[in-house]
């Protein structure tokens, strides 16, 4: 039976992500026929299956709702596993890849940049302010938390806290004083969205995603040991130190490049591996890569919504995920809370 239920579980998780490709593709303000979307894309490899197309739609499928398509998929695969790999690692289902700093550092960089009139001198000088924003938050805040020669997780979990109210607080004090223009440019990265999605940026997130998740996913038997405890984790052998570093590295290396992209869009990597570890189990060699499923099709599912239920308007990526995210972590807490109160 439980071989059943994963088979199960896979099965559904795959029509799920397959079916949401389609309505990505098929469904928005303008709608375009399945068998012609099918006919563009194989024309663009090159091989004619003699469906005929307008040139607004390939417009609207090729340069709008592909890439976009990619794009949401790649930032909740991203947002999914570190959401899992972080919460294997500090062994704390409440763990979110924002926890460690990543998506305030994004976003402070991203908020300065702009007032700073930095990102008017390119295309790329947003997104980029973002990922290194992100990435040396992340560190900073891994490199206080380390003590004696020894990382304490329980403590970068709690400076990442404190860093992000801190940030969220510097955020607010350059909102004070933006022009009306900068003031729109900033709420609306801070809020998430996938509209400016183009095949240029997917081509410059797509590798940094793909290889943190790739590096997550062979963490999985690290993760399972450091699920023991650091103790029992070093003396069957781990090198508890470096998998750390490594797994924190990672981790912040695929939100942070989600977050370049797409915003802030948050609660992904809270929910996504809740909605599969009942399922496919503890372990994280499955839990991983179907964490990553689950993400994908978070976001392919809020993005959808967010273009379709006030077409032609579109609402906030993360205000859907976050309307979404906070009743989870609100039963997470009290399921937390039941289990203490029952143990006692």
């Amino acid at each position: 039976m439980p071989g059943l239920l994963g088979v199960l579980a896979w099965a559904t998780l795959s029509v799920a992500l397959l079916a949401l490709v389609a309505a990505n593709l098929v469904l928005g303000a303008f709608d375009v026929d399945v068998l012609r979307i099918v006919g563009l894309i194989f024309d663009k490899a090159g091989i004619d299956l003699g469906i005929e197309y307008t040139r607004r739609e390939e417009a609207v499928v090729w340069v709008i709702r592909l890439p976009r398509m990619v794009m949401a998929a790649l930032v909740g695969a991203g947002l999914g596993v570190s959401g899992a790999a972080l919460q294997g690692l500090f062994r704390n289902p409440l763990a979110d890849p924002g926890l460690i700093g990543v998506s305030s550092g994004a976003a402070f960089a991203v908020a300065l940049s702009i007032v700073l009139g930095i990102t008017a001198w390119g295309a790329f000088v947003q997104p980029l302010a973002a990922f290194i924003g992100g990435l040396t938050l992340t560190f900073l805040i891994y490199a206080f938390a380390r003590r004696g020669g020894r990382q304490q997780m329980a403590t970068m979990l709690l400076v990442g806290i404190a860093v992000n109210a801190l940030l969220g607080a510097a955020i607010s004090f350059i909102l004070s004083f933006s022009d009306d223009a900068e003031l729109r440019d900033i709420v609306f990265w801070t809020l998430g969205s996938l509209a400016g999605s183009i095949w240029s940026y997917v081509l410059a997130a797509a590798p940094l995603i793909l290889l943190a998740v790739a590096v997550l996913i062979r963490q999985a038997g690290a993760l399972n040991l450091l699920s023991l405890g650091d103790a029992e984790a070093r003396h069957l052998g781990l090198r508890v130190q470096r998998s750390q570093l490594l797994i924190v590295a990672a981790a912040a290396m695929a939100t942070g490049a989600g977050v370049a992209v797409a915003g802030v869009v948050g609660f992904v990597g809270l929910i996504a591996p809740h909605m599969v570890r009942l399922v496919v189990g503890p372990d994280h060699r499955r839990l991983m890569p179907a964490s990553a499923i689950a993400g994908a099709i978070l976001v392919l599912g809020a993005d959808l919504a967010a273009r379709t239920i006030v077409a032609p308007a579109e609402l906030p990526l993360g205000v859907l995920t976050a309307l979404i995210g906070t009743p989870v972590f609100l039963f997470l807490i009290d399921r937390a809370r039941r289990s203490l109160a029952s143990g006692f």
